[in-house]
């Protein structure tokens, strides 16, 4: 019989954050700083809003890129946060959240063998889409040093004549870095001059705790080079909904549309009269639960400083990045042993990249109270092993 599997599909590895959970799943007492997932319930404003599309009847299928109401709103939105302008008609798409916008970003703007570079430590799917859309992942091993922010010399460096796309993933999952207007002004030369093009995930843009997000789309010359990815699902606490977007140039977002026509048909309508009001009404609820974000990160970040372990900080997100080097184990052991004996799963840095390697994702999409059980667990374990 001829072999039934793709060769690229079995060459990608699992996902490196999932076999914690699964684990800590079945263990009694054990508690999860690991999941990317708000600790929130999606506010009740929207629930009810999708409540009333279902009860109205609402459940067929939309047009292919969305409800032409949200994606008004989508642009609204842009607008009035990045001074950017949208065609709601021709250079949006709503999709299955962020990660489809990704995925089939990529396979729209691809060709087999171009190279799609990614940043390191970052979110795990970009480079599996980059792989099963063909194209060579070209990988920049982002530096602690650096506040994990991508340096122009980074970027000339990874840059050939086949380099098609940059993913820019700010602020960043697991590290919690950020881009500043500067560090962007900088990175957009390059991209210019080099004529190429740049996916910006921004999919935790509304939970920056250093001044306003700036997406590089905002900057001259980068709105026709760029497709920006953002969703609901962070910044509402809207998960389960599963709905993202992206805006872009019309012959990419044309693309993209078709990919997502052929594979999805359209995304959820229920989530996207729920996203509307969303948009319309959410901004003081985005804004409390940046509030509780930022309370936990400083409760974190102190105490990482009273155990003495070594913390960069993070001004975005909701992670950090601890690094765990001096205890000579890899990031894997340490994450397993953290789990065994002190019943805390944290996911190892190398589950987003070779360069996590020394490191740990910590969440802190969770309740105050399990983050103080949970340190002082850490605080517990990270004296013992200085001990041994």
């Amino acid at each position: 019989m001829t072999k039934p599997l793709s060769d690229s599909v079995k060459s990608l590895k699992p996902s490196g954050i999932r076999k914690f959970f699964d684990i800590v799943s079945e263990m009694k007492d054990a508690i999860s700083l690991g999941v990317g997932e708000p600790d929130f319930d999606t506010p009740w404003h929207i629930r009810d809003e999708g409540i009333f599309a279902l009860e109205k009847g609402k459940t067929f299928y939309t047009s292919n890129a969305g409800l032409k109401e949200l994606r008004e709103e989508i642009c609204s939105y842009v607008s009035r946060t990045q001074r950017v302008n949208y065609d709601p008609m021709h250079e949006v798409i709503v999709t299955v959240g962020g990660s489809e916008a990704i995925d089939i970003g990529l396979r729209a703007m691809c060709n087999p063998g171009d190279e799609v570079i990614i940043p390191q430590p970052s979110y795990v799917s970009y480079e599996p889409c980059a792989v099963l859309a063909g194209a060579k992942p070209v990988i920049i091993d982002l530096k602690a040093e650096n506040e994990f922010r991508l340096t122009p010399e980074e970027l000339e460096a990874a840059i050939t004549d086949k380099t098609k796309v940059l993913i820019l993933p700010f602020p960043n999952n697991p590290t919690g870095a950020i881009m500043e207007k500067g560090d962007l002004e900088k990175i957009a030369k390059i991209i210019i001059d080099n004529d190429i093009y740049v996916m910006s995930d921004e999919i935790y843009a509304e939970l920056t705790y250093k001044g306003e997000h700036v997406s590089i789309v905002s900057l001259p010359e980068m709105k026709e080079r760029t497709v920006l990815i953002n969703g609901f699902s962070k910044a509402y606490a809207m998960t389960g909904w599963r709905l993202g977007y992206a805006c872009g140039p019309e012959e990419i977002i044309k693309q993209m549309t078709k990919i997502h026509q052929f594979a999805i048909m359209c995304a959820p309508t229920t989530s996207q009269y729920a996203a509307v009001e969303a948009l319309k009404n959410g901004d003081e609820d985005v804004k409390m639960m940046r509030q509780a974000y930022n309370q936990r990160r400083r409760f974190l970040m102190n105490a990482f400083r009273e155990m003495n372990l070594d913390c960069f900080e993070p001004y975005g997100a909701f992670y950090v990045f601890p690094c765990i080097k001096e205890f000579g184990m890899t990031s894997e052991e340490f994450a397993t042993r953290f789990l065994e004996e002190e019943k805390v799963a944290a996911v190892p840095g190398t589950a987003f990249g070779n360069s996590g390697e020394g490191f740990l994702r910590i969440s802190y999409a969770y309740s105050l109270d399990n983050l103080k059980i949970a340190m002082e667990r850490l605080n517990r374990f990270v004296e013992r092993l200085r001990r041994e």
